[in-house]
């Protein structure tokens, strides 16, 4: 307001005539503004009467020579000029009064009043400021009105005919006195009377008639003006939101989206730098470990201290035996450091990298293996290899789903496609690196089973299990689970779990029987339970679950006799110790949740979740850094480890809220109770001993005599009687409902399925947490049975069932002293046979049930036949059947191998395989280095594969018929693959899978387990190594312990599905067996334990080093 004053003052003086008058009309107008806006805000904030603004209407007043010039609009600006002094005067601001009250004072002293209620409004206004100054007794304010007071009294004091109405009114003409002589006078009846009576009421009417209408007019110009501004207003924002959006569209979303795209590609090179600098790192380390291990050139140097992880492959038991090296080793020093206090001295480590590392551990890096260059194909092989490629070419894309891969370690993000040949699996997780994720593709004929599970108590997930032994844990979107399914099922011809519930499949797999029947162990039927009731692997918090067995665990000696050794097994772990059960009673019986959604319960944890399986495995990785990761970065205080088995099973019987079962490593696994990888598992408070290897049973000698006793007790008479029991509890009819009350054997409600509806919780981090609760809860498996389980017989009992069926297959190691030899004429006159073989997967149609199996025989000639081979029948007079192949006996139909052997090589057994159908012949030892494929239905060669650069010298298939094994005088061996249709082998890849370095001399004896993934090779100078068979990585040497110092070669290798190793040696003639007792572990890849010997037919086993 200043400035429009002080710019309106201006422009008024430096108009031309032209001008003039529009600046006269702005300026008119202004002060008619600056009037009704300070009578009107003003009053509300005094602060705007400011000296600047009181100087420049003045000015600006005086400018247009408003006090002196004619005509009714200056008449009316002079009344609002005045109306303007009077409240620069009424203001407490001292300078701003008295520069007020001069001007006005000087205005009266120039200017006639002529108009009666003018006078009375001058008066009224001016009597009210100074009656407050006498009130307030401001001097100075007092000061300054008395001289214009005296002019104003002296101006209307005819007008208002005060001669008449006020005769004592001080004289105003020149008296000395007059300053005191009004003080007092003001204060008069005769004063107060005549202003209340005469004064007052006509200002008041003055100022109603002289300045309603301008308040109303600038009302309406306020209005105007509010309405214009917001009109403006508005289109200035629409004008700039337009603006805005053009600039937007025309300069930011460009430079957005390129920034973005910018952004993208810079990370994408991160990451891709980042991938290829880890891949090289990976090529680096895999080439130095070739370079320095037993059999690589700088084999002297010292060599990295050895460190050792679980791994995935599972034998036809569903046992994890396997320990490999663990490349990615980390001692966890600093969560031993920050569970202990101590703070850590390196760089901290973000722990969500904790289970990044454990992620790591168990990925595959296909950049690890050599990048092999093999000779071009032979002529034979091109027609194969073109009707692979046709065969390649009608694969076609069924579907495809984004789902979760679910590990033990990690669920990785990807998507399932399903073609008509191939399942496939691509990693999506941003951790991905190259070559290294959890991409996979197979065949649909090597499925052999697809079960529907659970996930998070939801049933989204499907569990795929490979002829292998490999198996993956999917989990999908609810709906799309079913639909992969069953697609799954179309493609998949062979017979597979359809659509049943976990009772149905257990009802049709004939289990129950079989063990009842004691056909399968106890351990076996557990682990199938586990299977079909949906615990795996690959969720910790679906763990397979076992019995604790034993009450003993303090004896010197375990007495499997004596009933009182073994734990009560119609009892849950919580209640086995009769104290516990009252309480455990009381406080279910007590319990009562005010919101109705809590049931009753007797625990309120589980006896398997994922918190107790890492309990358990602690001392091996992933395990470890699992549990690290679940602790917050950090090691759980060492009293709460598992360091003894004698005090866990002592904190069950104390603490009925500690229900944790066993899980099955307790029966195979001894490693688990070693801390191999040197862990700083910290110390006990009270003895301040530190925690390292499990404290054993006094009965138990070592880890593996542990698992050794463990597993026998397993197996026990007693355990086999009451097992049953236990079932009851965990997969049966005790598991809910009634019953379950009963047995003291409820659980918190979110183990049970449909307690939860993940589903129908639609934010994600509640969901998510829910999530977590049921994982860290645990579980409860599917019931598999809604009545009492049968009890197992007796041993007695089925001896006594075998005698009266005549059908029964007899054990023949049961039955030793009873065994008789029958002789065969005619099979191949004069000419030994050197290879005899009946196939175990062979098929029979509906028609020919009960005909004889196929018998293959090789002879050393290289005649081979197909005869007809019924084992043992007592219903056969003759108690077995023996049907020759016609056409070894005519000389004009017999069928040989095609081509000669290479000169000086000894025809035998370890040079021909036969397929599993008893369909192909597989035969090495060809002059032209070749691996040939026989027809044994065709009586023709099918196949001939050229790859070695010398003689096939022998050959080996795995259990399951997918890889065929070769070893050469070239000193290599190389892994095959076994081509499929249908279901049945039909020929060899072009190709070999792998190709095996390591001997320097001739290998002489292979053996292969493709679901243990090992491949196992002998050479003439008594050499054994060890390799991988997925990525053909080189993982130990071994060498049988020989005391004589004469050379010693292998004759033949042999592998357990136990993972135990037989190597058949021979000194100078003497055959000699170095066997190797114990799994696929560490003991085997770096153990520096000698072999077994067994040697001149005496069975010698050292159980000192060894006892499984």
């Amino acid at each position: 307001m200043e400035r429009m004053l002080e710019w309106a003052v201006a422009d008024n003086r430096e108009a031309s005539a032209a001008t003039l008058p529009q600046h006269t009309e702005n300026a008119v107008r202004l002060l008619h503004m600056v009037q009704d806006f300070l009578q009107a805000e003003g009053l509300i904030n005094p602060a705007l009467w400011t000296e600047k603004v009181l100087e420049e209407t003045v000015t600006l007043m005086d400018s247009l020579m408003v006090w002196y010039s004619a005509g009714t609009q200056w008449f009316q600006l002079s009344q609002v000029g005045l109306r303007l002094l009077l409240g620069f005067m009424a203001q407490e601001d001292t300078d701003v009064c008295a520069m007020a009250t001069a001007k006005l004072n000087g205005i009266l002293q120039t200017k006639e009043v002529s108009s009666q209620d003018e006078a009375c409004y001058l008066l009224g206004k001016v009597e009210v400021i100074l009656r407050r100054a006498i009130q307030d007794q401001t001097e100075e304010t007092y000061s300054f009105l008395v001289p214009l007071l005296r002019t104003l009294l002296s101006k209307v004091h005819r007008l208002l005919y005060m001669e008449l109405h006020l005769p004592q009114l001080p004289d105003t003409n020149g008296s000395p006195s007059f300053f005191e002589d009004f003080r007092l006078y003001c204060n008069s009846p005769e004063w107060r009377v005549y202003l209340d009576k005469y004064i007052i009421p006509y200002m008041k009417q003055y100022e109603i008639e002289t300045f309603s209408q301008g308040h109303e007019s600038m009302a309406l110009y306020w209005k105007e003006c509010y309405e214009t501004f917001m009109v403006s207003l508005h289109k200035r924002e629409r004008e700039r939101g337009e603006s805005k959006i053009r600039f937007q569209e025309q300069f930011v979303e460009p430079f957005s989206r390129r920034s973005r795209q910018e952004n993208l590609r810079y990370n994408s090179m991160l990451k891709l730098q980042h991938s290829q600098n880890s891949a090289i790192v990976r090529q680096w380390k895999a080439a130095r470990r070739g370079l320095v291990c037993e059999r690589g050139p700088w084999a002297d140097r010292q060599q990295d201290e050895m460190h050792w992880r679980v791994s995935s492959a599972e034998n036809y038991s569903r046992m994890r035996l396997k320990l490999v090296r663990n490349y990615n080793f980390d001692p966890h020093k600093e969560a031993s450091a920050l569970r202990d206090n101590l703070g850590v001295h390196q760089q901290r480590v973000n722990p969500e990298s904790i289970l990044l590392e454990a992620v790591k551990q168990v990925k595959v890096s296909d950049l690890e293996d050599d990048i092999l260059e093999l000779p071009e194909e032979d002529p034979t092989t091109a027609n194969n290899q073109a009707e692979l490629e046709e065969a390649s070419q009608k694969e076609k894309l069924v579907l495809w789903e984004d789902c979760e891969l679910v590990t033990i370690v990690d669920v990785v993000t990807g998507r399932l496609e399903l073609t008509t040949q191939h399942i496939y699996f691509y990693d999506s997780s941003q951790e991905k690196e190259e070559g290294v994720g959890h991409d996979f593709k197979w065949p649909l004929t090597q499925i052999r089973e697809v079960h529907l599970r659970r996930y998070n108590l939801r049933r989204s997930a499907l569990e795929i299990f490979l002829i292998d032994q490999t198996n993956y844990f999917l989990n999908f979107k609810k709906e799309a689970r079913n639909k992969v399914y069953s697609r799954m099922l179309l493609l998949r011809s062979l017979s597979l779990n359809v659509t049943r519930s976990p009772q149905e499949l257990l009802k049709a797999s004939g289990l129950t029987q079989k063990w009842v029947n004691r056909e399968i162990s106890n351990f076996d039927y557990l682990m199938q339970l586990n299977t079909i009731a949906g615990r795996t692997y690959n969720d910790l918090a679906q763990y397979p679950v076992f019995p604790w067995i034993l009450a003993d665990y303090t004896s010197e000696e375990l007495d499997l006799s004596d009933p009182r050794v073994f734990r009560d097994l119609s009892k849950p772990i919580a209640v086995v110790n009769e104290r516990n059960a009252k309480a455990v009673r009381e406080k279910y019986e007590s319990f009562e949740d005010p919101t109705g959604t809590i049931d009753r319960f007797h625990y309120g944890t589980h006896y398997s979740n994922a918190a107790g399986v890492m309990h358990y495995l602690i001392r091996v990785e992933p395990f470890t850094s699992l549990h690290i990761q679940l602790q917050s970065g950090r090691f759980d205080c060492a009293d709460r480890q598992f360091h003894s088995i004698p005090g866990t099973w002592q904190t069950l019987m104390d603490n009925p809220n500690d229900v944790k079962e066993l899980i099955p490593e307790f029966f195979y696994f001894p490693e688990f109770l070693e801390n191999k990888n040197g862990f700083d598992l910290g110390r006990l408070q009270m003895s301040k001993e530190r925690v390292n290897d499990v404290v054993l049973p006094k009965w138990a000698k070592s880890p593996e005599d542990f698992i050794y006793k463990h597993r026998k007790a397993l197996e026990s008479e007693f355990v086999s009687a009451h097992l049953h029991e236990w079932i009851d509890l965990i997969f049966g009819y005790k598991q809910r409902g009634p019953a379950a009350v009963e047995a003291l054997n409820v659980f918190y409600y979110c183990t049970y399925e449909g307690a939860v509806d993940l589903d129908a919780i639609t934010d994600e981090k509640e969901r998510k947490a829910v999530e977590g609760m049921i994982s860290n809860f645990g579980q409860t498996p599917c019931q598999l049975l809604k009545e009492p389980h049968p009890v197992r017989l007796s041993q007695e009992e089925v001896e006594k069932r075998k005698t009266q069926l005549d059908s029964s297959p007899v054990n023949m190691f049961e039955q030793i002293s009873d065994l008789k030899s029958f002789f065969v004429e005619g099979i191949s006159d004069s000419v030994p046979l050197i290879k005899v073989v009946v196939p175990k997967n062979q098929s029979h149609s509906f028609i020919t049930q009960g005909s004889p199996d196929t018998m293959v025989a090789v002879s050393q000639n290289c005649m081979f036949g197909t005869h007809g081979w019924l084992p043992y029948n007592k219903n056969i007079s003759n108690y077995f059947t023996f049907i020759k192949d016609p056409t070894v006996s005519n000389p004009k139909t017999q069928r040989f191998l095609c081509g000669p052997f290479a000169p000086g090589v000894e025809v035998s057994a370890g040079l021909f395989v036969v397929s599993h159908d008893g369909k192909l012949l597989f035969s090495g030892g060809h002059w032209d280095n070749s691996l040939r494929v026989t027809s044994l239905v065709k009586g023709k060669t099918v196949g001939q594969h050229i790859r070695h650069m010398d003689i096939v010298t022998c050959l080996g298939t795995d259990h399951c018929g997918i890889h065929l094994i070769s070893g050469s005088r070239d000193t290599t061996c190389m892994v095959w693959q076994v081509l499929q249709q249908g279901g049945a082998p039909v020929g060899l890849h072009p190709k070999p899978v792998q190709v095996l370095y390591g001997h320097t001399d001739e290998v002489v004896s292979v053996n292969i387990s493709t679901e243990l993934d090992m491949a196992v090779s002998g050479s003439r100078d008594g050499t054994v190594i060890i390799h991988t068979v997925r990525r053909g990585q080189y993982m130990r040497c071994l060498r049988p312990p020989c005391d004589s110092s004469l050379p010693m070669s292998i004759l033949h290798l042999a592998v357990s599905w136990d993972g135990h190793l037989l190597v058949h040696t021979c000194i100078e003639g003497k055959a000699t067996l170095k066997m190797r007792f114990g799994q696929i572990t560490r003991k085997l890849w770096g153990s520096s334990k000698k072999m077994s010997q067994i040697s001149s037919g005496e069975t010698l086993y050292n159980t000192q080093n060894d006892q499984t």
